[in-house]
């Protein structure tokens, strides 16, 4: 599923305009990202968490040439379902 999908069935589901699905899910997708950035997590009860996590500096290879290359630390998102929604998976 794409935004616009998503878009179309918040819009079905709620009972509201396309524009208005629209912008609920823009928002909702922006405080989440603003919450990561701040290094806060969030949870959503009956779905999951997403957390901003931290990847150490590494050594690759280049699979092209075989050179080790270093690779910097970084910072990443995690997502970890909720135990609700695990059960509902399987």
């Amino acid at each position: 599923m794409n935004k616009a999908e998503l878009v179309e069935k918040v819009a079905t589901q709620a009972e509201l305009s396309k524009r208005d699905a629209e912008a609920a899910v823009d928002a909702v997708l922006e405080v989440i990202e603003d919450t990561l950035v701040k290094g806060e997590e969030v949870k959503l009860s009956g779905f999951g968490a997403f957390a901003k996590k931290k990847r150490a500096a590494r050594e690759g290879t280049n699979p092209a040439t075989q050179q080790k290359i270093k690779i910097p630390a970084s910072a990443t998102v995690a997502f970890k379902v909720s135990k609700a929604l695990k059960e509902k998976l399987n």
